[in-house]
């Protein structure tokens, strides 16, 4: 069955090439606002649901001019991978994302500052598979429809060192901390920030690996099964 990591990450790609999967990269752009009282929990899996939307309606765009262009090159079942990785701080409920200036920035990390906050990261497997050709019409009406849907949370206790002015000045103006979760990279200069993890490294990557290949195997084994 073939896979589609959706998602622009560097990060998740080059997690998920060491586990030595075979995949293809799709990036997708949504609207990561988080709703008005949103949990962290509502927030993040909404996330990945709606990345897998947006790789499905790109799917099919792509499916329909295929089928124009009468190319038969089509898979007929796949598997869409999102995820999308935030941070909570230890009242559970503030959601860090990507900051949006430096001042954001800030403001994130002096809530982290000499505290414990958690790294979450939700992934999602989507199965889609290519409806049936209509014995009138080969290529009309033909898209790819979810079949199943499986999702994970995991997450991840991280504990910052004190910080000061100097120290996140000097960050902020590495350009590291621009794109990523609670603004910090734990396999970069972050890293100098954190005095312990409890639970998953690579999940504050971006991508718990182990527990997201087990989420590959299992829905591929119950597409398996229902083929049997």
């Amino acid at each position: 069955m073939n896979l589609i990591l959706a998602s622009g990450s560097p990060r998740r790609h080059e997690l998920l090439t060491r586990a030595q999967l075979d995949f293809t990269v799709m990036s997708v752009n949504i609207d990561e606002t988080p709703h008005v009282n949103e949990s962290p929990k509502d927030y993040i899996e909404r996330m990945v649901a709606s990345k897998a939307e947006a790789a499905l309606e790109q799917l099919n765009k792509k499916l329909n001019k295929k089928l124009n262009d009468r190319q038969t090159d089509l898979s007929a079942s796949l598997i869409i991978l999102t995820a999308d990785t935030i941070g909570v701080l230890a009242d559970g409920k503030t959601v860090l994302v990507k900051p949006d200036s430096r001042a954001d920035a800030y403001r994130m990390w002096q809530q982290m500052s000499d505290n414990t906050h958690q790294v979450w990261t939700a992934v999602q497997a989507t199965q889609v598979l290519l409806s049936a050709k209509s014995s009138s019409s080969p290529t009309s009406g033909r898209a790819f429809q979810i079949v199943n849907q499986q999702q994970i949370t995991e997450r991840t206790d991280v504990t910052f060192i004190p910080l000061t002015e100097e120290m996140m000045q000097s960050y902020w103006d590495s350009g590291e901390p621009a794109d990523k979760a609670g603004g910090y990279g734990i396999q970069g200069l972050g890293a100098a920030w954190v005095s312990r993890i409890n639970g998953s490294y690579t999940n504050v990557v971006g991508l718990p690996l182990a527990q997201t290949v087990a989420l590959i195997k299992n829905i591929t084994a119950i597409s398996a099964n229902d083929r049997a």
